[in-house]
């Protein structure tokens, strides 16, 4: 059985980090945030229908990657992080977003603590909203009653306490 975890959180977490060295300690497979790939490509400033293009290429993603993952799949990022990104900039969802977070399950969630220094890159935007952002964050995944672990730490550190609440998690 195949247990997808998504690691969500504010910008500048390290969460693809964290994915990376999860899928390499467990020998699987991991998904990057497509988002990414996607403003990549834009020859212009982004809009609120990006956002739905983004969700489903990031679903693709998951879904081509859950093919080949062995046990657990680790999701840099799922639709909870477009929603809130999405209410907070846009005023609302789409309701497809909406629908597809009905629908699409994970087994567990870390969520990114914002303990790490912020990294500026090109497509970060909010440098002194990160404890809002994961306020929001915490927020949902109560309110949806999901299983979360906060994940805090650096380096090694991090990795470790996000192995940790795993293993509580998913006793073998």
């Amino acid at each position: 059985m195949l247990r997808r975890i998504a690691v969500i959180g504010p910008e500048s977490t390290g969460k693809s980090e964290l994915c990376q060295h999860l899928a390499r300690i467990y020998n699987t497979e991991w998904v990057p945030e497509y988002a990414r790939v996607h403003l990549d490509r834009l020859d212009r400033p982004y809009e609120k229908d990006d956002l739905d293009l983004i969700a489903k290429g990031q679903l693709a993603w998951e879904d081509d990657k859950a093919e080949y993952a062995e046990k657990y799949l680790f999701c840099d990022t799922n639709l909870i992080v477009i929603k809130v990104w999405s209410d907070h900039k846009y005023g609302k969802t789409s309701d497809w977003i909406e629908d597809e977070l009905k629908g699409r399950k994970y087994d567990f969630y870390l969520l990114a603590n914002i303990d790490l220094a912020w990294r500026p890159d090109p497509q970060r935007e909010h440098p002194k909203l990160r404890q809002h952002f994961f306020d929001l964050y915490e927020q949902y995944l109560k309110d949806q009653e999901l299983p979360y672990a906060v994940v805090s730490g650096i380096e090694d550190m991090r990795t470790n306490n996000a192995l940790s609440a795993l293993r509580s998690f998913f006793p073998e």
